[in-house]
């Protein structure tokens, strides 16, 4: 059988055209409808948002100038004060346009997000150069939402050229945000001591750049020791990129204070790097699209009338203790290849 894609653009309303055209143009309206429209969970939105996509990914020629930064920490460390005070000195004093995707955790009961973000960046927010976009994870697990790559590619369209991800601070599981941008920052609080434990083998491993923050007032001396045990880990381990060492910075985001060479580190890493971001945006397309075919079977099984009626089935045998989660999983497989058959 010969495979031929769908040809989604083809397919597009003159209303999503419209809106592509103007998030192409660089509208900043457009851009926020474009990403409200590939965030949606209807079916009926979802030919459009592949449409746009298609569209634009086309306009762009498949190439983009931009650089992505991933920015982990636990929860206190001061993610979003360091994204406001970097965005604004990157647009204030060299001009870039930045995009800030904030991924805010969803509720596990209700599906709804605070999304407060937004709120914590309001000076960046009001910045003619600047795009905060806050994005709920809607359950998914690894620290970022499951459309985060296409929101990262509707803001490169629109010609951001700085996209910063600011993950939710949930520990080891942000390790997935390394598949999504080319550098990840690890920004954490002085003398956080136990409280790091957690998170440190598995995001310590894909970080590129630690950063102390807060590195103020009684702070500093914390501070320059949590930077120096971050230093000797890091030697421990071995290099994520063969060209390129982990670098430890201390900042202060509150009062300004170094974010010019923390930003410094950043530009080494991208003239060091430069040939081998080509590559890794490619393998991480690739780990996109099982992620996303993953999520889109399972959308269609769970409209499967027979898979329903299944499982309604084995939901009685596993409360009943007859059956196991993965026999009962094996079932609604089956049942579900046997009805598309």
């Amino acid at each position: 059988m010969i495979f031929s894609k769908t040809n989604f653009s083809m397919m597009m309303n003159s209303r999503t055209r419209s809106l592509a055209d103007g998030l192409l143009r660089g509208d900043r309206s457009s851009l926020s409808r474009s990403i409200t429209l590939v965030e949606s969970t209807l079916s009926s939105h979802c030919a459009e948002a592949n449409a746009l996509l298609e569209y634009v990914l086309g306009a762009k020629g498949g190439r983009t100038d931009s650089f992505r930064l991933g920015v982990a920490g636990p929860p206190g460390a001061g993610k979003s004060t360091f994204i406001e005070s970097l965005g604004k000195k990157l647009c204030k004093d060299q001009g870039k346009r930045v995009a800030v995707i904030a991924v805010d955790p969803s509720s596990s009961r209700t599906g709804g997000s605070i999304l407060g973000d937004k709120t914590r960046m309001t000076e960046l927010a009001k910045e003619p150069l600047a795009y905060v976009r806050p994005s709920p994870t809607r359950g998914t697990l690894g620290g970022l939402a499951q459309h985060t790559n296409d929101v990262i590619l509707l803001c490169e369209a629109s010609g951001y050229e700085i996209i910063i991800v600011e993950t939710v601070g949930l520990g080891q599981s942000e390790v997935m945000v390394d598949e999504t941008v080319d550098m990840l920052l690890l920004l954490t609080p002085p003398a956080a001591g136990d409280e790091l434990q957690a998170v440190k083998k598995g995001i310590m491993e894909v970080a590129d750049m630690v950063v102390v923050n807060k590195a103020d007032g009684d702070l500093v001396n914390a501070a320059r020791h949590a930077a120096t045990d971050y230093m000797h880990a890091l030697q421990l381990m071995r290099r994520k990129h063969p060209s390129w060492r982990p670098r430890v910075k201390m900042c202060s985001s509150l009062h300004n204070q170094k974010i010019d060479e923390v930003w410094g580190v950043v530009d080494k890493f991208r003239t060091a790097m430069k040939d081998e971001l080509v590559e890794r945006r490619r393998l991480q397309n690739l780990r996109w699209m099982w992620s996303q075919f993953k999520e889109q079977l399972v959308a269609v099984a769970k409209e499967d009338p027979g898979v329903i009626r299944t499982a309604h089935q084995m939901e009685t045998e596993l409360l009943q203790g007859k059956s196991t989660p993965r026999i009962a999983a094996a079932s609604l497989v089956q049942h579900f290849l046997e009805n598309r058959k």
